[in-house]
């Protein structure tokens, strides 16, 4: 019965790795495009039957490597909270700041939103507590902010602002 309790290390593990890794700021932003990235990064995960939704075809500046880290944390943590056969859509939102990474699982309690953000806080008793606060860390690296709201149907969302498209 340890298995468990050694995957969990191996996750905290690699994610104090990714740690060391994200830095304080990114200078070199490079145009990134945002179907690409989200597609790259959603073949990389096992998705069983869930859906991805890219409802956008901009270009983005950013750095793709770290934004790779934040698209995969969030498909995980829809598909580990919202089910096996959830969809998760990336959109723009509607006053042009940002884009958002939306599922249709059962969402976050308004309480829980900020806790969320805050490094060890996990809503699985497996979760290492590390995959969201690891997204705010590499948004607010890109200058962005990072807003969890409710998703059109009553899922999770992740509205990332200040971020700047190519035109």
């Amino acid at each position: 019965m340890g298995f468990p309790r050694l995957q969990a290390r191996e996750d905290v593990n690699t994610n104090v790795l990714e740690l060391a890794r994200i830095g304080a700021t990114i200078d070199d932003m490079k145009p990134v495009s945002l179907p690409h990235l989200t597609e790259t990064c959603w073949s990389s995960i096992a998705q069983s039957e869930a859906t991805l939704d890219i409802e956008t075809d901009v270009t983005i500046q950013g750095d793709a490597i770290r934004l790779e880290q934040v698209f995969e944390n969030l498909f995980r943590n829809a598909i580990e909270h919202g089910g096996e056969d959830v969809t998760i859509t990336v959109g723009l939102l509607e006053d042009g700041t940002g884009f958002f990474v939306e599922d249709d699982g059962p969402g976050v309690p308004l309480t829980e939103r900020q806790t969320l953000l805050k490094w060890g806080s996990s809503y699985s008793d497996s979760g290492t507590g590390f995959g969201l606060a690891i997204v705010q860390e590499i948004i607010e690296a890109h200058g962005w902010s990072l807003q969890i709201t409710a998703g059109s149907e009553d899922g999770a969302r992740f509205e990332i602002t200040g971020v700047e498209f190519d035109e």
